[in-house]
């Protein structure tokens, strides 16, 4: 018994050595980072903490009052908490907004839709996401479109924004049940307006996936969707800086009123999404995770919560700024689709420079900053497409400004300059071997290694380490 209750009582740096070690090193790895990747953040301390409590040793089906396991009275509390606190950080009547929290996109389709009826929500490659059912001509790529027949609307390739009278066009022949108004590397605001007078048009449901920029509208700096929408979604863990989840905001009371009768008609969602969510998708809720959610969620009332969101927006002003600028007017040239940013993200379009986004991300990483490649109009592959897509939030969490991001800016060039140079050098070596396709990734990534035979990737490695680890985490100050 003596060995047993030590076993259950150690510590993970003497229970586990190497998954201590493991976690040690990542936390030394996203000190000395600059993290661009806008779906991700640092979590509080606080949040964390929550996450690593006793809340996960529960079991607890069902909803709060009718759960299918005793002892769960305290949980219900958390759980109640944390959907009162949801609805206060959206400033959301009760009376006419209630939430659900699960995976929440294909939660809400399976509620509202049978299989096989329709949705569209914005083409992948122009900034849209995999969960809103993307496919290929030859290939059901998320198993939103094996499910439901879905087709996409698009940006104005001329203008970068999202081509509103083509998707009232296509709405008007293809009536969907489902319009999604959500973004995953769009840069502009989405105008939510005129998706609701879509979707009144045809009789769709509005379901904005506001996953993206959730923390920009709980501190009210950026537009959100509630006036407009029938379904919110959100995950919780990218600007709104809590844990790994997702909240599903839905309408009660009047929807609208028949045309014929004149007859008001009421919403009925509650039902079939909670029932979507349990039984119909998931057994027992993640305790932890929604006691950490609450507590995220208190942060978002906050002066500090609101004055670091509004950082987020000024720093991917001056970031935007830096990078697209013409060269002789302080900038650094580059082509970003829809010509700047409105939000927290930029996404930029490498292919003008001769390099694509899958390389300049390989660079990136080996000097030690994380950003993304993206799918930006134009592309025909996913795997290497002509875009990279950065942010601000997690840097911004960590203090910096908009110096500091103009900084980031020429790191940026700076490797897109080495992905430049040592592409032609692989290229050219491949040609003379008589490689069938010279160009492909896999070389390039053969040659770079770990980027330790390139002086330039040194140099710079060390210079973003220095300057990086410089700034603080939130499990800084903590201990």
């Amino acid at each position: 018994m003596a060995s047993s209750r030590s076993l259950l009582s150690a510590h993970l740096e003497k229970a586990d050595p190497a998954v201590f070690d493991i976690i040690e090193r990542e936390k030394n790895r996203q000190k000395h980072f600059i993290n661009l990747i806008p779906s991700e953040n640092f979590t509080s301390q606080a949040v964390l903490d929550a996450l690593g409590s006793v809340m996960q040793n529960k079991y607890s089906e069902g909803y709060p009052g009718a759960r299918y396991y005793g002892g769960n009275e305290i949980i219900d509390q958390s759980e109640r908490l944390c959907q009162q606190r949801a609805l206060e950080a959206f400033s959301l009547d009760p009376k006419s907004w209630a939430l659900s929290g699960a995976p929440a996109n294909l939660y809400v389709y399976s509620a509202l839709m049978d299989t096989h009826d329709r949705l569209m929500g914005l083409d992948l490659p122009h900034g849209g996401h995999l969960s809103h059912g993307y496919q290929t001509p030859t290939k059901k790529i998320s198993a939103v479109s094996k499910y439901f027949e879905t087709l996409p609307y698009q940006l104005d390739e001329r203008t970068g924004y999202i081509d509103y009278d083509n998707l009232e066009k296509l709405a008007t022949i293809y009536r969907p049940k489902i319009i999604i108004a959500g973004t995953s590397a769009y840069s502009r605001l989405i105008d939510y307006q005129r998706i609701r007078e879509i979707c009144d048009k045809v009789n769709a449901y509005m379901v904005a996936d506001m996953a993206h920029i959730s923390g920009l509208v709980a501190a009210k700096v950026l537009p959100g969707p509630f006036p407009f929408a029938d379904i919110v979604t959100t995950t919780s863990h990218k600007s709104l800086r809590g844990p790994r989840g997702a909240l599903i905001f839905f309408r009660k009371g009047v929807r609208r009123q028949n045309p014929k009768t004149k007859e008001d008609e009421m919403y009925d969602l509650e039902g079939p999404i909670n029932n979507s969510v349990f039984p119909g998708h998931q057994g027992g809720p993640h305790n932890h995770t929604i006691t950490a959610l609450a507590v995220a969620l208190k942060q978002t009332q906050t002066p500090e919560f609101h004055a670091y969101q509004s950082q987020v927006l000024a720093n991917a002003k001056a970031f935007a700024k830096r990078l697209g600028e013409e060269k002789g007017k302080g900038g650094l040239g580059y082509n970003l689709v829809s010509g700047g940013t409105d939000n927290h993200l930029v996404l930029v379009d490498l292919k003008p420079h001769g390099i694509d986004g899958s390389r300049v991300e390989r660079v990136l990483e080996l000097v030690g900053v994380a950003a993304n490649k993206n799918t930006v109009p134009g592309d025909r592959s996913a795997l290497v497409p002509g875009g990279l897509r950065m942010g601000t939030p997690a840097m911004t969490t960590r203090g910096f400004r908009e110096d500091d991001f103009v900084r980031v800016a020429d790191v940026v060039d700076r490797a897109v300059t080495i992905a430049t140079r040592i592409n032609k050098t692989v290229r050219a070596a491949a040609q003379e071997r008589g490689e069938k396709s010279p160009g492909k990734l896999k070389l390039f990534v053969e040659h770079l290694g770990n980027g330790d035979r390139d002086p330039e990737i040194v140099q710079l490695r060390s210079e973003v380490a220095d300057w990086v680890g410089t700034y603080p985490l939130p499990w800084d100050a903590a201990q």
